[in-house]
Formats: C-alpha cells, structure tokens, sequence
C-alpha cells in the first residue's frame, strides 16, 4: 500500500511541477481542468447518478470552464463573484455539518449534484486565477491547506481528547479532535509567519497571500485570515467525508491508487482556494 501511493505520488508530481513552472499557464489550465473533470466524474457517483450520469456531469463541468475561460474570466478579478462564492461556502458548509449525514441524501439530486458541480467549477477558476497572480501566490494557499492537515494530525495524535470533551464530528469522521483543528490553526500561523520572514529576507519570491494580506490590512488581519481559512479547510475536509459517509463509499473513487480519488486529495481546497481569492481581490 505504502509502495503504490508513492508511485502515484510521484506521477502526480511528474504532471503537475512542470505545469505549475512553466512560465505559460497554459499547461496549468490544461491539467487541472483534467483534474477538475475527474472530481466532477467522482462527485456525480457518489450522488447516484451512475456511470453516464456521472460522465455527463463530468462534461457540463469541463464546458463550463472551458465557457469560463473563453469568455476571459481566468485573466479578470471578480470579487463580487468571489464574495458570493466565500459567503456561500461559510453559509452552507455550517448548515450541512449542523444537519449530518441523514439530511444529506434527503435533499433533492437536482440541488446537489449542480451544487457540487459549482463548487468544483469554482474551485478550478480560483486554482487559475491564483496561479495568474504568480506561483508564489499559489503555493503559498496551498501549502496553507497542507500545514493544516499536517499540524492537525500531529496535534490529534499528541493531545486529541485531552483538553475538549468528545470529538469534533464524530458522526462524520471519528478520527479528527479539536485538539487536532486548534493543532492546524497553530501551524497554520507558524507557516504564515516563517514565510513572511523569509520572503521579506529575498528566499522566496513575491507575492504570497501572507504578505498581500500583511501589507494591505496588517498583522491582525494576517492572524484573523489564517486561522479562518485553516477552519474552512477542515470545512471543505468534513463536507467531502459527509458525502462520502452518505453514499456508504471509503473513498470517492479509485482514480490515484493509494490514495483514493481527486476529491479526496482536494476536498479541503475546495472552500479554501475560493474564499483565498475573495480575501485577495477585496484588499486589492
């Protein structure tokens, strides 16, 4: 198990660096829009559409962006688009944790398979668009998302259930604590601020969200943000198990072998990626 998803590790790395270097984004726009397809295709089978249903979601996901694209959205700032985007996720992401696995597949097909859908679509527009804005940029969000989850696993395992009574979601996923979220917050911040320091020291290039955030709205800001999009990637985490744990499905399919699917790798990048570029286009 551990051999094959360091395989696919690897050719995952071997598509996606050379993509994200190249100077022309267009290989990036390319790739993760096959990625995109993919977790649209994913999203469509664990809401029961089958195997056509879930192909035919994939294309109205890839026509959709490819609209998007077409029409000159990945190159424009759209904060009103963005504002709507984060507020719904903040909105929604509360109301599908308070509600629990049972409502989910009580609502109607026809509300969350286009929600879905949205979602991804968004996702893949604000992944381009930071990408637009600079490398740096983008791997500064997403290297965020990384730290979370890795300081909050860290933090489950050394302190989970000490400090807090019961778990964070147990109906949804047993295995996280708030010991394990307030763990991701803390690193989280660390990382904001090793980053800022080393890319005011000239080792790593502007921009970053750390230092737009800095530089535009100030250091309580910069916490504020951090610890807020550290919390909504754990949103984006226990919204894709709810779906999962509805549709009685380990994983959301066996597309990267060891490691599940793609909505398994970018569940927690799906709230975090859009609400990254409301908080960047509104200081700009």
């Amino acid at each position: 198990m551990l051999k094959q998803r360091i395989i696919t590790a690897l050719v995952l790395l071997l598509l996606l660096l050379p993509a994200l270097f190249y100077p022309d984004t267009l290989a990036w726009r390319l790739v993760t829009l096959l990625l995109i397809a993919a977790a649209a295709w994913e999203w469509g089978r664990l809401n029961g559409l089958g195997q056509f249903g879930a192909w035919l979601g994939a294309f109205a996901c890839l026509v959709s962006c490819v609209m998007a694209w077409d029409l000159g959205l990945l190159a424009s700032r759209q904060p009103l688009l963005w504002i709507l985007a984060g507020g719904a996720w903040v909105l929604a992401g509360a109301a599908l944790l308070r509600a629990g696995v049972a409502r989910w597949g009580q609502l109607p097909r026809a509300l969350r398979v286009p929600g879905g859908l949205l979602a991804l679509w968004l996702t893949w527009l604000a992944v381009v668009q930071a990408r637009e804005v600079g490398i740096a940029f983008l791997l500064s969000i997403l290297v965020l998302v990384w730290m979370a989850d890795i300081a909050a696993y860290f933090a489950g395992k050394a302190f989970g259930g000490r400090f807090s009574h019961g778990k964070l979601a147990p109906a949804i996923s047993p295995g996280k604590s708030w010991e394990g979220v307030w763990g991701g917050m803390v690193g989280v911040v660390v990382l904001a601020l090793v980053w800022l320091g080393l890319e005011r020291a000239g080792v790593l290039p502007p921009p970053s969200l750390y230092g737009h955030l800095q530089t535009r709205g100030g250091w309580f800001l910069l916490l504020l943000a951090c610890l807020f999009l550290a919390a909504m990637s754990v949103v984006g985490d226990l919204v894709e198990s709810l779906v999962k744990r509805s549709a009685g499905a380990k994983d959301s399919s066996r597309l990267l072998p060891g490691h599940g699917g793609v909505l398994d790798r970018v569940d927690a990048l799906l709230p975090t990626l859009p609400l990254a570029m409301m908080l960047y286009t509104l200081l700009a």
